[in-house]
């Protein structure tokens, strides 16, 4: 009897002591200092947090081609003189963008620069590639030059020979010409009055310019066509916006 009794008490005095045991432990584990966090988690903790998020992927720039030239502009084209038959000229470049399509931002994009003779019937008689800065653009434009439709005779009957420019770029490089001031004399070249090639006889600088300074009349000449200043709106706001952005007092003053 004794002996069961004891045997019971023992075993309540275990489950006590269990129970004390794990209440202690419990405590302790709330109680214990947290172990710091290392030097090399904090850092990649801060820069991972001050990562910018991943940006979208970009889509690269396009400018589709112009359109051709009307039937209205070639007609206009077909008899201006000036400025060895400008608007021909223009028209001619355009014709041939508008057959190279869309340019794409990227390794193919650039520009080429072409020698361009054109018989008096509007046919091309000879084509020669002067630099590039894309062998892309290059082979559109010597393509188009190939494709290209029967073009007006040329304006004064004469064979046309010019250098042209064709930009194969997503950004706008150009702009319609303003006709209105073809018929104003052309500037006279500039001569160095103090230069001396060491050989042919000395003149004073007052003398040569006087020499080199020719008497010009700022009247347009008398036989400009009618169409000499006709200009498109669109012509005429490319042109004012280049001129500020070449002579804006921002740029003058270096600010961008």
């Amino acid at each position: 009897m004794r002996h069961a009794a004891n045997a019971a008490k023992s075993a309540s005095l275990a489950q006590v002591s269990a129970g004390s045991l794990e209440h202690t432990t419990k405590l302790r584990s709330k109680l214990a200092i947290p172990t710091p966090t290392s030097v090399e988690e904090v850092e990649h903790n801060g820069i991972v947090d001050s990562m910018p998020p991943p940006e979208p992927e970009k889509k690269p720039a396009s400018m589709p081609a112009p359109p051709p030239p009307t039937a209205e502009e070639w007609k206009l084209a077909s008899t201006y003189t000036l400025k060895n038959s400008k608007r021909y000229r223009y028209n001619w470049g355009q014709l041939v963008r508008s057959m190279m399509g869309t340019a794409v931002e990227g390794p193919q994009q650039g520009q080429v620069r072409l020698h361009i003779e054109i018989a008096p019937d509007g046919k091309i008689a000879k084509v020669e590639v002067l630099w590039t800065t894309s062998e892309t653009a290059e082979k559109l434009a010597l393509q188009a030059i190939s494709a290209l439709p029967p073009l007006p005779p040329t304006p004064t009957g004469k064979p046309l020979v010019f250098e042209k420019t064709i930009s194969f770029e997503p950004v706008e490089m150009g702009w319609p010409p303003i006709y209105k001031y073809d018929c104003l004399p052309d500037p006279p070249a500039f001569h160095n009055p103090y230069a001396w090639d060491g050989a042919s006889i000395q003149h004073t600088a007052q003398g040569n310019q006087e020499a080199g300074s020719p008497v010009t009349s700022a009247s347009p000449q008398t036989d400009c066509p009618p169409d000499s200043s006709s200009d498109s709106i669109d012509a005429e706001e490319k042109d004012m916006k280049r001129q500020f952005d070449q002579w804006g007092s921002g740029r003058l003053n270096g600010v961008n």
